[in-house]
């Protein structure tokens, strides 16, 4: 069976394999892949989950972990001395962000807008311009049943998302494999997310709204040059022209998961999928051997 093989085919790759789980929208399904697959591995593989979806993160209320330790998330905001500033305006003109404006002798912050580039202290004519650390959120840190955990929660109100997210994947496990939970969409968010994997999982279903978002997140994961392959969701619900889209585009469909009544109670109870239907888990650990493969192909 599968998770007899796994430790051999670890063995096998002797690396770390970075899985990333991702969308165009929300709701097809994303975290119940994520938190389905890394449960799998669990028993027999060095496993980690990642919840980068820091808007709305929800990987924990499935796999309930047990929080050790929690990390402060800060960002850099200007700081306008304005005994040495001369209202040159040089600092709106260089923000692409429109996070600071010079209006009647007087300069306007907008942190909320500010992504921390510095361009605004760095090319300050009078150096006038400092930067202070403003909170923006958490990292939390912990383990379920021996796989460890890690997410990331935005402020209300803030709209900086990826420091939280940088700051998240700084807890990577360079050893065994690692499940990141990627942002719906396909913004800034999702590309901070997504880089540095050596797959991501693109979760769609069989809708137009599912094959637009689709066609959408394919082509942000190839622009970063990173292996995508399907799993499609609710099938049996729409039409066929994902399936049509992927084998056209030559993206693999490694996964199917049926519209089924069951599969959304135990979802709406949060209870994941491979313990409220254990056959799942076989299918699951399928899944990473086809995902171990490609990786392979795309490598050799």
């Amino acid at each position: 069976m599968l998770h007899f093989e796994l430790p051999q085919m670890r063995r096998k790759h002797g690396k770390r394999m970075i899985i990333s789980v991702a969308s165009g929208k929300g709701g097809t399904g994303k975290t119940l892949v994520a938190t389905s697959l890394a449960l799998s591995l669990r028993d027999s593989d060095n496993v980690q989950l990642l919840d980068c979806d820091v808007e709305e993160p929800n990987a924990h209320i499935l796999v309930k972990p047990d929080f050790s330790r929690q990390e402060k998330v800060s960002a850099p905001v200007p700081s306008v001395d304005e005994a040495k500033c001369t209202y040159c305006g040089k600092c709106a003109e260089v923000c692409a962000y429109n996070a600071i404006a010079v209006i009647n002798n007087r300069v306007l912050v907008f942190p909320e807008l500010c992504h921390g580039c510095g361009a605004c202290s760095y090319l300050c004519p009078e150096a006038a311009i400092s930067e202070k650390n403003k909170d923006i959120g958490i990292v939390e840190i912990g383990s379920a049943d021996g796989m460890e955990f890690v997410h990331g929660k935005l402020n209300i109100g803030e709209a900086m998302a990826p420091p939280i997210i940088r700051k998240v994947k700084e807890h990577i496990n360079p050893k065994g494999s690692v499940i990141i939970d990627i942002p719906p969409g396909t913004s800034c968010p999702v590309v901070e997310a997504v880089k540095g994997s050596d797959l991501c999982l693109l979760v769609t279903e069989p809708t137009p709204f599912g094959l637009n978002d689709l066609v959408l997140a394919v082509e942000v994961v190839r622009k970063l040059g990173i292996t995508c392959a399907a799993v499609i969701n609710r099938t049996g619900l729409g039409n066929g022209k994902v399936d049509e889209y992927c084998h056209k585009e030559g993206i693999p469909i490694l996964l199917t998961i049926p519209l089924d009544s069951e599969i959304a109670s135990l979802y709406s109870k949060a209870i994941p999928l491979v313990e409220g239907i254990p056959k799942w888990r076989n299918h699951f650990l399928e899944l990473f051997a086809k995902i171990r493969d490609l990786a392979d192909e795309q490598t050799s």
